[in-house]
């Protein structure tokens, strides 16, 4: 135990863990399904991670300070469809631009939620899911129920899907999907050494010890939603660029997918535990899972919310029995190695 302690924390072992099970799933998946080790696959499961990913590491942040967004699906659905709207009108915006009014839609958005529940000190299901109808209502009012098409825009959206960093053999690795890991690459490192981060991490841990410390706890879960609204807009832009073809419902679903991509990940329901590494293997396992149980004809595609919702209550589960025994099982062997080490030094 103290060699396995030394080298992994209970954390780890979660994300080993899942590792293992997304691989067991590609190599069943791989014996089931026709050409299921192809390229195409990989590129349709790959751009689908990528956007769950992204809105899975701004669902950590709120989940870390013991919250919960639920109106990520809505806020990636209304950025989609009016940035769409808005290069098929103005098709001389600069891409650059484009991804900054997505971001920026939705940390609005993100900022609405952050008020009420940080400063207006409402509960934040209650708001979320209130905004999540808000939201949706507001696109479909607006919209008049109208589709965006691809065709309309710009030449550089219409390529966009297309473009290809880097291959790894016959495996396209599409520009989104590089998008997606560097966001994932970034909060990691935010989450890991910056004092936001820290933060974070005390104020889900124990928000009494952390008031006394004088962290500004309002402050920080204010800006964990507007961070959160912002990723959940860049993810839009993701949609957009993907599906090509918006409608009023895009997004739908996506709240669910990065709830149980973070749980499933390790983030703890309680705050204080986690990390965007562990959310972005969560979003492999989501999206893996999906994306195969589409094309398994064994199985009824209606299905695939029964089993998204078996694996949050799997991963609760399994975080307050297994992973809570695992956690003392580390504490007292770090207890028993101080204790020795204090005896040795007193000898």
């Amino acid at each position: 135990m103290n060699a396995l302690r030394r080298r992994f924390r209970p954390e780890q072992i979660r994300e080993l863990v899942i590792v293992l099970v997304i691989v067991l799933l590609i190599l069943f998946f791989g014996t089931q399904i026709n050409d299921y080790f192809s390229g195409r696959t990989f590129n349709r499961v790959s751009t689908s991670i990528a956007i769950i990913a992204v809105v899975a590491v701004g669902q950590t942040l709120v989940v870390l300070a013991r919250n919960i967004d639920l109106s990520v699906g809505s806020i990636v659905g209304f950025t989609a469809y009016f940035v769409g709207t808005l290069l098929a009108r103005h098709n001389e915006i600069p891409p650059v631009a484009v991804v900054l009014i997505a971001i920026g839609m939705g940390a609005v958005m993100g900022a609405i939620n952050g008020l009420l529940i940080a400063y207006g000190r409402i509960p934040a299901i209650i708001v979320t899911l209130g905004t999540l109808a808000l939201f949706r209502s507001i696109l479909v009012e607006l919209s008049g129920a109208k589709t965006v098409l691809t065709s309309s825009m710009p030449k550089w959206m219409q390529d966009l899907p297309q473009v290809n960093v880097f291959s790894i053999g016959s495996l396209d690795v599409r520009l989104i999907v590089v998008l997606a890991i560097a966001v994932v690459l970034l909060f990691q490192l935010v989450l890991t050494y910056l004092p936001f981060g820290r933060r974070l991490y005390a104020i889900g841990s124990n928000p009494d010890a952390a008031k006394i410390a004088g962290f500004p706890a309002q402050r920080i879960v204010l800006l964990s939603y507007v961070i959160c609204g912002g990723l959940c807009g860049l993810a839009g832009f993701m949609y957009l660029t993907r599906f090509g073809t918006i409608t009023v419902v895009a997004g739908q679903g996506i709240e669910m997918q990065s709830v149980a991509a973070a749980v499933v990940g390790g983030v703890s329901t309680l705050g204080g535990t986690g990390t965007a590494l562990g959310a972005f293997l969560g979003a492999i396992l989501i999206g893996l899972l999906e994306q195969s149980l589409i094309r398994w004809p064994v199985i009824s595609p209606f299905w695939i919310q029964f089993l998204q919702g078996a694996l949050i209550l799997l991963a609760v589960a399994a975080d307050f029995v297994i992973m809570n025994r695992v956690r003392r099982l580390w504490a007292r062997s770090e207890l028993r190695v101080e204790t020795g080490e204090e005896v040795s030094h007193v000898a």
